[in-house]
């Protein structure tokens, strides 16, 4: 009987596959990306089931690709195996988006910093403090970690913050956070941070030309607020 299950399981990844390879994602379900993304790991198991368990826990595919193994482990049939095709897919997109940022698209706007740093900053739990530093042109030179945890205006140091800033040479940095809870509007801990590194940046010749917060869906530019 196994053997049977085994050998209908076969066939309709197969069929996923090919679907897949005919038409892209035309006509797949949510629940069905997940499923083949989860045949990755186990090529020899039914991921169904637990695809439409994890797209109904997490609230669909966004919400699945955004948790980390251990909530994805939870859901029956997932374990450290099968979770490997979700990971990788969420590492590709975000060497893809931080390549194509290199390669094609200047900072110049705070939808093009949201869409390089969402992947980076949109799914952590943490919050992420990061200094992006910029050419004349405002091209990315480089991006730089400068805090991990809750974001205290006691905790960065213009000294640590700028350091990286100096060795590349930057013309301008944009400084950037994620708020975890899904609700971007900054404290006063985030307009203390800005104030006193618009500061630092002036006596430095580095211009901070904005400070934006990220959260899941939605972000605020302080620069567009009249807060810089």
């Amino acid at each position: 009987m196994s053997k049977i299950k085994d050998l209908s399981s076969a066939g309709h990844r197969g069929r996923l596959r090919e679907k897949f390879l005919t038409a892209g994602l035309d006509g797949f379900l949510d629940y069905e990306v997940v499923e083949l993304l989860l045949t990755l790991g186990t090529p020899r198991k039914d991921c169904k089931q637990p695809a439409k368990e994890a797209i109904k826990k997490f609230g669909g595919l966004q919400g699945v690709l955004d948790a980390s193994p251990e909530e994805l482990q939870q859901i029956q049939g997932i374990g450290p195996n099968n979770i490997f095709g979700l990971k990788l897919f969420q590492a590709v997109s975000q060497r893809y988006a931080k390549e194509k940022i290199f390669r094609k698209t200047p900072l110049d706007s705070p939808r093009a910093v949201v869409d390089y740093l969402k992947e980076k900053l949109g799914r952590e739990k943490k919050e992420f403090f990061v200094i992006l530093s910029l050419d004349s042109r405002n091209n990315l030179i480089k991006t730089s970690d400068v805090s991990v945890g809750i974001l205290d205006a006691n905790l960065v140091h213009p000294r640590e913050a700028f350091k990286e800033a100096i060795l590349a040479s930057a013309a301008h940095v944009i400084l950037a956070h994620n708020h975890p809870s899904g609700d971007p509007e900054s404290s006063e801990d985030d307009l203390e941070i800005t104030k006193r590194l618009v500061e630092a940046g002036k006596i430095l010749g580095i211009e901070v030309i904005d400070h934006i917060i990220i959260a899941k869906d939605k972000f605020l530019s302080l620069k567009e607020k009249g807060l810089i």
